[in-house]
């Protein structure tokens, strides 16, 4: 049965809340003493046994052969979490953070020709002021040299993966909830970790609660509260949408260093912020006069 999308405001909000989750994944997979890609697997291992009491076995049994082959195929997020969590060992936490959440970039095009999502010059027009925002944020924190070069390409292949997951789970939303297919995904993203795992970092196994925590931390905060509260609205709001607000994600980050490293707000990072969501505002005011149209 096909999601009907109506961009309400509470799901809006819901995105928002499931980015200031996705924005701790960074903070964790630092204070990881794991290697990065370690720290992606186990985060994904732990989210197993959370997501279980939450499954309901009626509709693991009503899911068809094609619906879990297409779910398991969403290891686009585990190719994300390699080159992301990769990322860091390479390039700077703020380079990291701005260039993976380019998705919009991947996710618009890919949904104005998948599902026929319509662009009207408001939408795109208030995406471009979402990116200018975030790039005034950014300004002072991104620094681009031959040094970075590989995390930031690491970060950029990352956003296109990420987008690629969206999109994955922006269409099952049609058919199935989040909780199947945050579960079922993921045991194909730890087939896929695992074989990376094996040819490059070999695999670790935490020895005491101090290298525990930050998985734990990481599986809950991250990849339950974030990643399964995206993957919800995904089945409320269109995908184009839904990636334009990721990329505020910047902006939760400002202010998660306000909150726990102290650092002051300035002029730039509050103008930064008031540009970013003015751009949000533009583009939801534009989708949802799309959606009433079409009902009209």
């Amino acid at each position: 049965m096909k999601q009907n999308r109506t961009n309400n405001n509470k799901y809006i909000f819901l995105i928002f809340l499931a980015i200031y989750f996705l924005a701790t994944g960074g903070i964790f997979v630092k204070l990881s003493p794991l290697p990065p890609i370690n720290t992606g697997f186990y985060c994904v291992l732990f989210s197993i046994p959370m997501l279980t009491p939450f499954l309901k076995k009626s509709e693991l049994q009503t899911l068809i052969r094609k619906q879990i082959a297409t779910i398991i195929l969403a290891w686009f997020l585990a190719r994300n979490l390699t080159l992301w969590n990769s990322s860091f060992s390479y390039t700077s936490v703020a380079n990291a953070n701005l260039l993976v959440n380019l998705n919009p970039f991947t996710v618009i095009p890919v949904s104005y020709f998948l599902f026929k999502e319509k662009m009207m010059p408001k939408f795109l027009f208030g995406g471009l002021i979402t990116l200018i925002g975030v790039l005034v944020l950014m300004a002072n924190k991104v620094s681009m040299s031959p040094d970075r070069l590989l995390g930031d390409s690491l970060s950029l292949g990352s956003s296109i993966f990420y987008a690629m997951f969206m999109i994955t789970v922006y269409k099952l939303r049609d058919s199935v909830t989040s909780t199947i297919i945050m579960f079922i995904s993921a045991f194909g993203t730890l087939l896929v970790l695992a074989t990376v795992i094996f040819f490059t970092e070999g695999f670790y196994v935490p020895q005491n609660f101090g290298e525990l925590w930050p998985l734990l931390a990481l599986a809950l905060v991250s990849q339950i509260l974030g990643q399964g509260l995206l993957a919800y609205c995904l089945g409320k709001v269109n995908a184009c949408l839904s990636s334009l607000i990721t990329l505020s994600q910047p902006v939760v980050a400002a202010l998660y260093a306000w909150v726990i490293f102290n650092e002051s707000f300035n002029l730039q990072t509050i103008i930064a912020i008031l540009i970013t969501l003015t751009g949000v505002y533009l583009a939801k005011t534009q989708t949802s006069t799309n959606i009433a149209q079409e009902k009209a």
